[in-house]
């Protein structure tokens, strides 16, 4: 492929903004919609009656080879990213979140929002085709090298929006002790989507004078598939914009449960009412034990489109001969999309269809399970840990991909005002740490700022936003 199609989007894994979405944040005691993002049975432990989410966003990347002081170095780019024998790995994320609402009503609580998701994943890119294809050659290794990798390689780009409808309810609520349950239920509107997944691939890079040549690859396996505004180029960042929300064209599911050890209410005269709710609104949704369990993006998406394509192919190419030493990667530089990567393939004879041609096709979503619990340690003192692991193959050519993340956060609230320090481990990044605050309804943070100033992180993100809660 071009060369701008791997780099701009490597640099992207550093340069943008990791993995966990409002990382510290959404196990907060102040809940609402983001809550309801991880768990919509948390509706029903709402500080307030009504919530108005007014925006929200989180721009988040990761990657397991170049860290913030690499980019400082004098070392080339193409070299950092390619070095070793680990496959690349780089996940940009971002979620836009647009109006929504949240009511609170006796034993219901009901919730409603827009999302807008843009995704952009390279997956165990293997380093010597990547560093013979970026710089065709020149700084390969001068002695044929062999390549055998049983997995599937990829680089995917996907947009989609949703609008989602939540409910819980409250089953059981006695003075110590409250259990909730929730659904949530999506519409998706896919809006653009680029896949191509090599599978399976073996064969021998040899260099003839400084250009590399690629021979001896025997019935891997091709995926090709594009749709949308990414269907002429995936490395243009202005096509994820343009393209979010598509017709509506998909269904998802998300299910969780609640449950709260209430903290002690202090002893009132029951008999004044008004000290009775006024001691109650300020014990309202205060506890020593607040967990959860939820799985998430249960459903999937069919994109159609007029430029829709989705073809598998098996890839030969010919032992190296003198005559023919094999595919000149070096045709791939000024390659803009996967129609053309297919086109040039094609040409040269390399590639044969397995199937027909899908002019729709259908991409699941990255089913997650998700459990958390935030612990009372001292007044206004907490801690929480939050877990995440995904129930999906990354590697399927029809798959969006997830990240197992553990995160532990440390937080001081006192209600109005919030700061917490999430420590997170994620699938590709490793270890990171950030700070948030709250202060009513906004918020500001980050799950990675901490290492990504202090040390040699591959992580960042950033997120902010403002609700309004009130009655």
């Amino acid at each position: 492929m071009k060369k701008s199609i791997l780099v701009t989007l490597l640099l992207a894994a550093i340069g943008v903004h990791s993995q966990e979405h409002f990382a510290g944040l959404s196990t907060s005691s102040r809940v609402g919609i983001l809550n309801a993002g991880i768990n919509p049975a948390e509706l029903n432990n709402m500080s307030n009656r009504f919530e108005v989410n007014i925006f929200g966003g989180s721009f988040n990347v990761a990657n397991n080879k170049i860290g913030f002081s690499d980019l400082t170095s004098d070392t080339d780019f193409e070299e950092l990213i390619f070095k070793g024998s680990e496959p690349v790995n780089a996940r940009f994320d971002m979620e836009l979140y647009g109006i929504g609402v949240a009511v609170k009503h006796k034993k219901w609580g009901f919730g409603f929002y827009t999302k807008a998701t843009g995704k952009l994943d390279l997956v165990d890119i293997d380093t010597k085709i990547g560093e013979a294809i970026v710089n065709s050659g020149i700084s390969s290794i001068l002695a044929p090298t062999t390549i055998n990798n049983n997995y599937n390689q990829r680089i995917n780009g996907t947009t989609w929006g949703e609008v989602a409808f939540s409910a819980s309810r409250n089953i059981m609520d006695s003075e110590k002790h409250k259990f909730n349950v929730g659904a949530t239920f999506k519409l998706l509107f896919p809006g653009s989507y680029a896949n191509l997944g090599l599978d399976k691939f073996s064969g021998t890079i040899t260099n003839v004078g400084t250009t590399a040549y690629l021979s001896g690859v025997s019935n891997a396996s091709l995926n090709i598939a594009y749709s949308g505004g990414l269907a002429d180029s995936f490395s243009n960042f202005d096509d994820y914009s343009k393209s979010v929300f598509g017709g509506m064209n998909g269904f998802a599911t998300d299910l969780g449960f609640n449950y709260q050890w209430k903290d002690d209410v202090k002893d009132i005269d029951e008999s004044d009412e008004k000290a009775v709710k006024k001691i109650k609104n300020q014990y309202k949704n205060k506890y020593k034990l607040n967990a959860g369990m939820s799985i998430r993006n249960i459903g999937s998406m069919t994109f159609k489109d007029d430029n829709n394509y989705s073809t598998d192919y098996v890839l030969n190419i010919p032992n190296a001969t003198i005559a023919n030493p094999g595919l000149d990667l070096s045709i791939f530089e000024n390659v803009e999309s996967l129609d053309e990567v297919e086109a040039i393939l094609i040409s040269e004879g390399y590639l044969n269809k397995t199937q027909a041609e899908k002019k729709d096709f259908k991409v699941k979503l990255p089913t997650t399970f998700a459990a958390y619990a935030d612990l009372k340690l001292v007044s206004k003192l907490f801690v929480s840990g939050f877990i995440q692991q995904k129930l999906t193959d990354d590697a399927d050519n029809d798959q969006i991909t997830a990240q197992n993340i553990l995160t532990i956060t440390p937080r001081f609230n006192t209600g109005f005002f919030e700061v917490y320090a999430p420590l997170t481990n994620s699938e590709v990044s490793g270890f990171n740490a950030g700070v948030g605050l709250r202060l009513g309804g906004f918020y500001l943070g980050s799950g990675s700022i901490i290492t990504a100033l202090a040390n040699d992180s591959k992580q960042a993100d950033i997120y902010t936003g403002f609700r309004w809660a009130f009655l």
